[in-house]
Order: structure tokens, then C-alpha cells, then sequence
């Protein structure tokens, strides 16, 4: 059921990796918003335009089902969202961006999701999807009600994989260089969108997201602090710069929900570390 009462910060840590699904349907009403929300979601940070599709398996034969991949980690999933975006800069962090809205609108209505970038058989949902020859399947995510017994088996499989162990601020974010750490006095309004960041959901939940505040208090700029193995076990996809993506759509969300302006831009933050990779800088 639609909770107009949650602030984005709220649904963000409402949102739970879910794996298990009821078969109760998705009411028509529901499905309208959320296909009315794929054009609202779509356009990227970057420019790059996601296109969206709510995959009914319903109809489908067992066997057809099982093709696709899913089954021994997603039960009893009958629709699935998927999404394309074109080949071009910044399309991963732009797919995050947007894919992540979704999941966020999936939240409020009360509905169960799962960010999934590598276990699923990619061809088999790309035929479903009818990319074009220049698109690409980066992500799904199953979405649906959640099993009443899936509360459980999720919290031991969250717990297993570490997505209850969140890395604390001072791993996450800086002042000034990539050495001190920065103080949540010293973050001011901007907390609550930083803690957005903190506890998103990310691949493996390695946390590969870094920010240092600028010396101007009215910057924050992201880093991404890549695992180049890990990132680039699919080939061409670039699961953690999809994490990028998600970080800063939970860090506006929340800026912009409390009155924080400013937004996103490719600037030049001063200054490189090793190991880190800038990304984008918000601008107040």
C-alpha cells in the first residue's frame, strides 16, 4: 500500500533486499504507477534515457521460466522490472540513477525488490527486453509482495553476504583529502543525504563510494574506489559504476526532499588520490 507519510530517507531504509515472493498479483492501480513512474524515472543524471519493462512471467511454461536464470536465488518471482540504456558515457551510473527511483517506487507502494547484475542468465532476459543493437541489460529486479516466510531466510542470506554490515562514516567519508575523516557536525544539513549514501545498496555490498567535502562546505565530491577485478566480471558492464548511480540518487533524494539546493555536476574537485576515481561532484 502506498505510504505518502514516508520521508525518502525512511523508505530508503525501508527498502530490504527481498528473495523471496508470495503469489499474491500486483493490483492493476499498482502497476499503472509504477509503468507511469518507468517514463517519470528514466531520463539520467548524464542524459542517458533508461527504458523500462515489467516482464509478466505468469503466462510462461516452467521450463521457460527456469530459463531464465533466476531460480535458487529468486523464488516465486512472477514479474520482473528490466532495464536498457544505450551504449554511452556514463550509461551505468545513469541506469543506477534512474533503476534506483524505481526500486525506491516500489518501496513506497509497498512492494518488494532485488537489485540483480550478475545472477541472472542475461541473454534470455535481453531477448524479452528486444534491445536494440546498441542497448544494454545492465540490471533487473524482481518485484512483487513479499512471502511471509521470506523475512527470516532474508535477514540470515543479508547477514551472510554482510549487507547488515555497513561500513561506518569515518571508511566513507572525508574533509578536505582522503585522510581525515569527516565529522557530522562538521556535514551539517547535509547528514541525512550522506547516511543515504552509507547504507545503499551496492554490489557484493562492497560500499565502493567515497565523498570528501570540498573546502568550499557547499561541495561534496564523489569518488568511486574501484575493485577493477570485481567490477569488470561481466564483460562490459560496469557493476560498481551502477553503484555510483545508486549512491547519488539516495544523496539528492534526500537533499532535495529537505530543502537542500544544489545538484549533481562533472566538476573539477582540486585534487586525486590514489586509488580513487572521481565520478561527479555535488554542487550547493
Amino acid at each position: 500500500m502506498y505510504n505518502i507519510l514516508m520521508t525518502a530517507l525512511e523508505t530508503i531504509q525501508r527498502r530490504l533486499s527481498v528473495r523471496r515472493y508470495s503469489d499474491k498479483s500486483i493490483e492493476t492501480s499498482v502497476r499503472e504507477d509504477l509503468g507511469t513512474y518507468f517514463e517519470e524515472a528514466g531520463k539520467g543524471l548524464f542524459g542517458n534515457l533508461v527504458r523500462f519493462k515489467l516482464l509478466d512471467l505468469g503466462p510462461m511454461s516452467r521450463e521457460e521460466m527456469r530459463s531464465l536464470g533466476t531460480y535458487g536465488f529468486i523464488k516465486g518471482a512472477k514479474l520482473f522490472v528490466l532495464a536498457a540504456v544505450k551504449e554511452n558515457r556514463w550509461a551505468f551510473e545513469d541506469i543506477g540513477y534512474c533503476m534506483e527511483k524505481v526500486i525506491l517506487k516500489a518501496t513506497e507502494l509497498g512492494l518488494g525488490t532485488c537489485w540483480l547484475g550478475g545472477t541472472f542468465r542475461r541473454s534470455a532476459f535481453a531477448a524479452k527486453m528486444e534491445l536494440s543493437a546498441d542497448e544494454m541489460l545492465p540490471a533487473i529486479s524482481p518485484i512483487g509482495y513479499t512471502h511471509n516466510e521470506s523475512f527470516t531466510s532474508d535477514r540470515v542470506l543479508r547477514y551472510t553476504i554482510g549487507s547488515v554490515k555497513r561500513l561506518p562514516w569515518r571508511n566513507l567519508f572525508y574533509e578536505g583529502n582522503d585522510q581525515q575523516p569527516l565529522e557530522k557536525a562538521s556535514a551539517a544539513d547535509f547528514v541525512d543525504a550522506l547516511e543515504a549514501i552509507r547504507i545503499a545498496p551496492s554490489a557484493s555490498n562492497k560500499q565502493p563510494w567515497r565523498i570528501v567535502k570540498g573546502e568550499n562546505s557547499q561541495q561534496y565530491h564523489l569518488y568511486l574506489k574501484e575493485n577493477k577485478l570485481y567490477n569488470r566480471l561481466l564483460g562490459k558492464i560496469r557493476i560498481q559504476h551502477i553503484d555510483m548511480g545508486i549512491a547519488m540518487c539516495h544523496f539528492e533524494m534526500v537533499a532535495r526532499e529537505q530543502g537542500l539546493s544544489g545538484g549533481w555536476e562533472v566538476a573539477n574537485p582540486g585534487s586525486k588520490y590514489d586509488g580513487l576515481q572521481y565520478i561527479a561532484t555535488w554542487v550547493s
